[in-house]
């Protein structure tokens, strides 16, 4: 039987090709390829050189996808792409695979506010060089370690709304009186000498105001819609709603998310990506836990709305 042309991907051995013909036979390779076709290149170094002069001379149109990494064998998956692809955004990265938002974490990137940027766009608002990002991206893809995942893009709304009320919600609401009194309460002790800490303060009382708020329209108006367009079928209609389209209250959420995800950024900012200072008492240590582990759970929180469940919503509503 033969092989699905798909998956006939030619792998060209740059190893046995002269030196000063390597680039232009890679050129040439890539240039006859139809959009959406791929062809590997095998080869006994790093082949990152090849990546600027190809974005350089071609533009952004294809896809470089390290297969090997060294030390010794190098192998790269290049992909020409087709005009009418669909990019991916960091929030459909990380939907696809959980591992990676490790890593846009380390980075700095933002995948849950942030999530519908494609990962050039990303990359070039931060001054990153996407190619270490991919590298980066494509470690966390093959790490053997990592934890499993759950597969929330194939759960259905209903289960997914209840699954970031229980976990998500709750979590907010058992955490947000801790942090109020820990913040406060470090802020009294040592705000004279870290007045750092006032903003601080300043900035999870204004969380919990947004947060707590907005907890209750998720609950009470959103999510109950949201799962009662599941639920409809052809014969039934959808009840009375005070929004004509389900993107009316997504985008309130959408902005709330906005809010909360720029006071988390400054407190990150103001704790200096949470490092302590010297001599810091236990209740200044377990207040920058605190924080880290909230903004961490708010992350995931906003990533499993904005990426998952607003547009799966949206979607569903335009089917009805």
């Amino acid at each position: 039987m033969n092989q699905p042309e798909e998956l006939q991907i030619e792998v060209l051995d740059v190893t046995i090709i002269e030196p000063r013909l390597k680039h232009p036979t890679i050129f040439e390779y890539f240039d006859n390829l139809s959009p959406g076709r791929a062809f590997v290149i095998h080869n006994d170094h790093d082949p990152k050189p090849l990546y600027y002069q190809l974005m350089g001379e071609r533009g952004n149109c294809f896809g470089w996808t390290y297969l090997l990494n060294g030390p010794e064998i190098w192998e790269v998956e290049i992909r020409k792409n087709d005009p009418g692809q669909h990019v991916e955004t960091l929030g459909e990265i990380v939907s696809k695979d959980l591992r990676k938002a490790e890593t846009f974490k380390k980075l700095g990137l933002d995948f849950c506010c942030g999530g519908k940027k494609t990962l050039e766009k990303a990359c070039k608002e931060k001054g990153l060089d996407i190619l270490h990002v991919r590298q980066e991206l494509e470690k966390a893809a093959n790490t053997s370690s990592a934890a499993p995942q759950h597969d929330f893009d194939s759960w259905s709304l209903v289960f997914l709304a209840d699954y970031v009320v229980n976990v998500h919600h709750a979590y907010v609401k058992q955490n947000l009186p801790v942090l109020l009194e820990l913040s406060e309460k470090v802020a009294n002790r040592h705000g004279l000498n870290h007045p750092e800490l006032l903003q601080i303060r300043s900035n999870v009382v204004a969380l919990a105001n947004e947060l707590l708020l907005h907890l209750k329209k998720e609950e009470t108006i959103l999510f109950p819609y949201i799962k009662q367009l599941e639920s409809v079928n052809a014969d039934s209609n959808l009840s009375s709603n005070a929004f004509v389209s389900v993107q009316e209250p997504i985008a309130i959420m959408e902005n709330d998310h906005d809010i909360v995800g720029r006071l988390a950024e400054e407190i990150k900012t103001l704790t200096n990506n949470y490092t302590l200072p010297e001599n810091a008492c236990n209740s200044y240590g377990l207040l920058y836990k605190k924080l880290e582990d909230f903004e961490n759970d708010l992350h995931m929180h906003i990533h499993l709305e904005n990426n998952i469940l607003f547009p799966k919503a949206v979607a569903l509503e335009q089917a009805v």
